[in-house]
């Protein structure tokens, strides 16, 4: 672990989102250090199940791994699903053939990791209508896609405002190339999740704003854990603004400042029970970073 991670700040927000008085962060020593207590019991013998899991974006962590090396390090590693990012090395991309298609659908039946999403690249914000139009070309290929290797849903973001055009307009544009997506989706049994990200579009109120104007069924967001959701150190307000959209949650480095105790609480507070994915760095030793995080995100969402 970093040692520029704040101990105090960690421990705080797990006592807060646990209900503990404190945990260890690294070792006995350092927990006394912090006046802390040990835990009695490991989270995983709770009696109640989780209301929702842990799983992985490859965006980063496991962008080098095979499909059936991804999955057997998902195993080991606790993490109970995947969104596989587009142009990785797993290749699970709208260009491959109905066999290989079957062979990914036929690899996810024999394991309990569930592939939740396909992670797209595709946006709709351009100021350039020839643009927007292939965007929501390859959105509907990535959607046929889905379909046939059985993932819950397809992501999708805006990518920023341009600035040779209003806000409301771009926004707007962007609900309607949503609903366009969406009703394709609607076809397939297909979600569609919009990532909260670029510059000016993950801000919440304009996120909002789009999901609002779409207003489709099949169309919901992926809360993505942004600096830009916090209004005073909280995420509540922001939360509550998209909570009745909320289909799946990016997660960041545990020990980034960002209160995830809170946000594991707003998460059970709306009855979420699907999965919150780690989009976390690469690392040389991928399952002992996956086993780490599994045992710190179980800490602070208990």
């Amino acid at each position: 672990m970093s040692e520029s991670i704040d101990r105090r700040r960690f421990l705080s927000q797990v006592a807060g989102g646990a209900g503990l008085v404190a945990v260890a962060a690294t070792s006995p020593r350092a927990a006394r250090a912090e006046g802390a207590t040990l835990i009695a019991k490991p989270p995983e013998d709770r009696k109640a199940p989780r209301l929702f899991e842990v799983g992985t974006v490859t965006y980063n962590l496991g962008r080098a791994m095979d499909l059936d090396t991804l999955i057997t390090t998902c195993e080991m590693g606790g993490f109970k699903a995947v969104e596989l990012r587009s142009t990785h090395a797993h290749k699970v991309e709208p260009d491959i053939s109905k066999e290989q298609r079957k062979a990914v659908r036929d690899r996810f039946s024999k394991t309990k990791v569930k592939l939740f999403g396909l992670g797209s690249a595709c946006e709709y914000h351009s100021e350039k209508a020839d643009v927007v139009k292939q965007n929501i070309e390859l959105s509907k290929k990535f959607i046929e896609l889905a379909a046939d290797v059985g993932a819950v849903g397809v992501k999708v973001r805006p990518n920023g405002l341009p600035k040779s055009v209003p806000v409301p307009d771009t926004l707007k544009q962007i609900a309607h190339a949503l609903q366009e997506v969406g009703m394709h989706a609607e076809k397939h049994k297909v979600e569609i999740h919009v990532e909260v990200h670029g510059g000016g579009t993950s801000h919440p109120p304009h996120m909002k704003t789009i999901m609002d104007a779409c207003a489709h069924p099949s169309v919901g967001v992926t809360w993505n854990s942004n600096a830009t959701d916090m209004i005073d150190g909280s995420i509540t307000e922001s939360f509550k603004m998209l909570a009745p959209y909320i289909r799946n949650v990016h997660m960041r480095d545990l020990f980034v400042d960002y209160p995830f105790a809170e946000l594991f609480a707003l998460l059970k507070s709306i009855g979420y029970d699907r999965y919150t994915l780690a989009e976390i760095p690469e690392s040389s030793d991928p399952l002992r970073v996956m086993q780490y995080y599994r045992k710190t995100w179980e800490l602070l969402s208990a």
